[in-house]
């Protein structure tokens, strides 16, 4: 079969201020002026987008997710922690122990990808670009653009993420790379730009076509009822939305997450689930990132081969889907972009976009070199 590039579009605060915002969120709970079937909802909401030690009841949300569950993940996948924490520095952790750097190990990844065919697969917010205050100004900078374009000459290459496949390939703009957004639930790709001709891109995959209606629906309604909260922003990605929690003033935080609680009420299609200051909605279908990289492979011709090296490289909560399927399939490596130990099922880290960089253009070289002698 012929080589095809894939891309795959679109995770410490002081004593007193913890004490004081838990009191804040018990005082919610305590309202009266609420719905009572709001309460346990919100409270999972304001826990896990705070991240605090609130108390430890069984609150459910609406997906079943337990609010300690929501603390943990929130607090693992915050950046503001690596400051607090020298321990999370130390060359022989152990967690380090368990997840290595990926630069260090890449003799062992070549080695393990030998007399196979490698795919890499990419997130882009916060691993090709950093996680920055406004959503729509991720850019990478031309040295990865042009990273990519080299890692996609000798490998095929997709692209994973949960923006819409419009907003991500605005910043990548390589159009001979497939493109996953919405957390793989609108697959497409690859696009030759030089053809005028109109429907030049071939829908590979759309499983949740059937919720856009709805989605834009509450798209619509959430960006109406958060408008009363400075700093609150609304991310359509199509196939699901994103409530951006990064430039809202933490004494605002309650509100929005109480808004995003409320509206979801009336949509038991639709499920939340939370990354690094944002909330995202989805269809309730059983599709993640992990199942988007399994459709690229079975599309590239790779379904059920032992010849085939995938490298799976995020930063967030729903990278984990994918981390889970290579090891599942006993096939290639997750790695984790992350600057502090987090729960995770990657094989190895790497501490930033700067080092994924650094991890691609090695591979490259490794790539061009072993070529020369073949």
């Amino acid at each position: 079969m012929t080589n095809k590039n894939i891309v795959v579009a679109p995770i410490g605060k002081s004593s007193r201020v913890n004490n004081t915002l838990v009191e804040l969120a018990m005082s919610i709970s305590n309202s009266n002026a609420l719905p009572r079937a709001a309460v346990p909802r919100i409270m999972a909401l304001f826990g896990g987008v705070l991240g605090l030690g609130l108390p430890q009841k069984k609150l459910l949300i609406k997906d079943g997710t337990k609010v300690n569950t929501w603390i943990d993940s929130m607090r693992a996948s915050s950046p503001t922690r690596v400051k607090s924490t020298q321990q999370n520095q130390d060359p022989i952790s152990p967690w380090t122990l368990y997840h290595p750097s990926a630069l260090n190990m890449l003799d062992q990844i070549v080695c393990d990808s030998k007399g196979k065919q490698i795919v890499t697969f990419l997130d882009y917010d916060g691993t090709l670009s950093p996680i920055v205050a406004d959503p729509d100004k991720a850019y990478m900078t031309k040295k990865m653009r042009a990273t990519l374009k080299d890692l996609a000459r000798h490998f095929p290459t997709a692209i994973v993420s949960g923006r819409c496949i419009d907003k991500v390939y605005s910043f990548v703009r390589l159009a001979e790379l497939y493109y996953a957004g919405s957390h793989g639930m609108d697959i497409k790709g690859p696009t030759n730009r030089r053809s005028t001709k109109k429907g030049n891109e071939e829908v590979l995959l759309q499983p949740a076509s059937e919720f856009l209606p709805m989605i834009n629906e509450v798209y619509n309604i959430l960006v109406e009822k958060t408008k009363s909260v400075p700093g609150a922003k609304v991310e359509n990605n199509k196939f699901c939305l994103s409530v951006h929690f990064r430039c809202v003033d933490e004494k605002n935080w309650v509100a929005l997450a109480e808004q995003v609680s409320l509206v979801l009420d009336e949509y038991p299609k639709l499920r939340l689930t939370q990354g690094r200051k944002v909330l995202e909605i989805r269809p309730t279908i059983k599709w993640d990132k992990g199942k988007a990289l399994e459709f690229l492979l079975e599309s590239l011709g790779y379904a059920n081969s032992d010849n085939v090296f995938p490298v799976y490289i995020g930063d967030d909560r729903t990278d984990e889907d994918a981390f889970k399927v290579l090891r599942r399939r006993g096939q290639g490596v997750g790695i984790l972009v992350s600057k502090i130990p987090k729960e995770t099922n990657a094989s190895y880290t790497l501490k930033d976009p700067t080092e994924v960089g650094q991890f691609l253009r090695h591979l490259v070289e490794w790539k061009r070199t072993s070529s020369q002698y073949h």
